[in-house]
């Protein structure tokens, strides 16, 4: 019986807004996927410890509020610093395409923007973790 991925889904900072992360998750979830949601208002540091604890093979953010290039820094750092490498870490929100290229250089693996289809985000994990585990 081959493992399922599991995802981490978190809202960092002080956005309120959830109903997107809710779809990804349930989406993930439907597509056989083992989701963990951390809730709202989550620092970096609870993000990556909770992605630690859970022993995840990829952390989700969702960020509609403008911060995240203050908040993805800091979470790449944590996920660094804790020897994370094998985690897959992409984002999706209202976030610039004009910020993407410093994004995906400090280790975001993709950014899905407002109207991704959540078959793509599927996709895209699969494909990235089967690539991973040949």
């Amino acid at each position: 019986m081959e493992r399922k991925i599991r995802v981490l889904i978190a809202k960092p900072g002080l956005d309120g807004h959830d109903r997107g992360a809710k779809v990804i998750a349930r989406a993930l979830r439907d597509a056989g996927m083992e989701v963990i949601y951390t809730g709202l208002r989550q620092t970096p540091e609870q993000i990556v410890a909770a992605a630690l604890q859970e022993d995840v093979d990829v952390i989700g953010i969702s960020i509609l509020s403008g911060a995240h290039m203050h908040l993805f820094p800091k979470i790449m750092a944590l996920v660094k610093a804790n020897q994370m490498d094998d985690v897959l870490v992409f984002g999706g929100g209202i976030i610039p395409e004009g910020d993407v290229p410093q994004l995906q250089a400090m280790g975001v693996a993709a950014i899905f923007p407002p109207g991704t289809s959540t078959q793509s985000v599927i996709d895209f994990l699969k494909e990235r973790f089967q690539a991973a585990k040949a």
